[in-house]
């Protein structure tokens, strides 16, 4: 199942993971599903038994780049497919459960080779979403379709922080940025 179109109406932001530069960061949304392609797939499903952790829902991560994690089955199209390293592999920078990145502050040094990942318990976080270009590779090879890219969701994403300022009927003030 692909991640929901209009994925940040009826999802709520359930925290930040916060980049080391102090001035970026991006909210996860939730709640997950359990009903997601990573709770079919095999390989994921083994990866998280030799891990000896549990799969749980986790939720989406990113707002205006935004990686369903609970769709996302770590192929590592999208890492590869980004000409300007927007993801990287959060577990080759930190080394937890998914579930435990919320309120997390990473450098950005984790790996955006596709083929580094750790195991397919990884998956590809959008830690420089403030670098994106909108260029739409990453959306156009995602085998799950776990990806949207979408500058439209900056609304939600300011709404969320408490910067959202409304000007002259509604409009938001980076519209035409």
């Amino acid at each position: 199942m692909p991640i929901d179109e209009h994925f940040p109406q009826g999802l709520k932001p359930i925290g930040k993971i916060l980049h080391s530069d102090g001035e970026h960061y991006h909210f996860m949304w939730g709640p997950g599903r359990s009903d997601a392609e990573c709770f079919s797939d095999e390989a994921v499903i083994s990866a998280y038994a030799a891990r000896g952790e549990t799969q749980v829902p986790l939720g989406v991560s990113g707002t205006m780049v935004a990686v369903d994690w609970d769709s996302c089955v770590a192929d590592g199209a999208c890492i590869e497919a980004c000409p300007v390293q927007v993801f990287q592999w959060y577990r080759t920078e930190m080394d937890i459960p998914a579930k435990d990145v919320v309120g997390k502050t990473f450098a950005g040094t984790g790996s955006s080779e596709k083929e580094h990942r750790l195991d397919k318990t990884d998956k590809a976080d959008p830690i420089r979403e403030h670098d994106c270009i909108w260029c739409m590779a990453c959306v156009s090879v995602c085998p799950p379709l776990a990806i949207k890219v979408d500058q439209s969701n900056l609304e939600h994403h300011e709404k969320a922080a408490g910067t959202f300022m409304n000007l002259k009927g509604g409009e938001n003030p980076h519209a035409h940025d």
